[in-house]
């Protein structure tokens, strides 16, 4: 088990925390229902914040490229 010595890799989790496009409104979200006892009626406009946001982040709006290490495999191939 393991990867081969020389390949090329980079770990996602080191670079996860870039970008966090929803977390402004996940905690306002967040402190409302902490306000309001878990009153999901009482913060219904910050949950409609959220999921708008959300939405806009779906897969759906991007083209995917595939993982990084999948791309530096493909580079690696032709390199050899």
């Amino acid at each position: 088990m393991g990867r081969k010595a020389g390949t090329l890799f980079i770990n996602p989790k080191r670079f996860g925390n870039l970008q966090k496009p929803c977390m402004k409104e996940m905690a306002l979200f967040l402190s409302c229902m902490a306000a309001n006892h878990s009153d999901t009626d009482a913060c219904a406009r910050q949950k409609e914040l959220l999921n708008v946001c959300i939405d806009a982040q779906s897969k759906k709006n991007r083209k995917s490229w595939g993982s990084i290490n999948y791309q530096l495999q493909r580079l690696n191939r032709g390199r050899k």
